[in-house]
């Protein structure tokens, strides 16, 4: 009997995995249906995929992206904190290890932002970030140069800007609760989405009336010309963005996504959003 019990026990426990990955992924995928210029959404799953990933959430990119304002890269880590902040918000605050990686490209991009592109008011206009070794590409050649109070405020800098970001997801997934918990039902049926089936995920399907507005002014690209405006370069693009282009590849941009498929160097890529 008491082995009836635990057996019970166990399969309730896992019962609750897909439906918890399954809010994770469709926080993802909600949060980057809401916000002007972020890549949509091609695929919503929880099968499993790989070593430690319940599900995955795919964007797909429609254009090349040739300049990236401040805007676009807190964006996307909203997008990140999309997965935790639906276990958050679902799940009374019992949030899970399945936001790992999403943190740690947040973390990744959010400290570019401040550190090599200037983009916190406290921290100013310059560069900490070390620079890259030049026989080693992606090997940093020296530390980080910083006292040790710039150090600290370079760290409370990157914690704001995740700390905004998971509050807009929030936001974001507390004003569309009925699309979550439809898409989850749906998602927990058929295990894959895509937009075709779940319209709710389609780009700007919940976008608030101020986001619209933003989605159609001028984009980064027309309206901010140069660096020294605000705007990255393709070849600055932070590593680990959730448009996909990952390890070296993300960080120097030096191969076009065609040639990338053709050497199989991984789904992601391409840009998924795994738990």
């Amino acid at each position: 009997m008491s082995r009836l019990m635990t057996l019970r026990q166990r399969s309730s426990a896992f019962l609750l995995v897909p439906k918890r990955t399954a809010y994770h992924e469709m926080g993802h995928a909600l949060v980057a249906s809401s916000l002007p210029g972020v890549d949509p959404i091609q695929k919503v799953s929880i099968v499993p995929r790989g070593v430690g990933a319940l599900g995955y959430t795919i964007q797909r990119p429609t254009e090349d992206r040739f300049l990236l304002a401040a805007s676009d890269l807190e964006n996307r880590v909203a997008v990140l904190m999309g997965g935790r902040a639906a276990e958050k918000l679902v799940f009374a605050g019992n949030i899970s290890t399945g936001a790992a990686d999403d943190l740690q490209r947040a973390t990744e991009i959010a400290v570019e932002m401040v550190t090599k592109h200037g983009m916190d008011e406290t921290i100013g206009q310059r560069t900490y970030a070390p620079s890259e070794h030049p026989f080693l590409p992606g090997a940093p050649a020296e530390r980080m140069q910083a006292a040790e109070a710039t150090a600290r405020e370079i760290d409370l800098a990157v914690r704001d800007i995740i700390a905004r970001a998971f509050e807009r997801a929030t936001a974001i997934l507390q004003r569309r609760r009925d699309d979550l918990d439809a898409g989850v039902e749906l998602l927990l049926t058929r295990e894959t989405l895509t937009a075709n089936d779940f319209p709710a995920i389609r780009p700007m399907a919940g976008a608030s009336e101020e986001e619209q507005r933003l989605a159609v002014a001028p984009n980064a690209e027309e309206a901010i010309p140069s660096d020294s405006e605000g705007v990255i370069r393709s070849d600055r693009l932070p590593s680990g963005h959730p448009v996909g282009f990952a390890g070296l590849m993300s960080k120097h941009n030096v191969l076009p996504r065609c040639l990338a498929a053709r050497l199989k160097i991984g789904s992601r890529l391409f840009g998924d959003l795994g738990s």
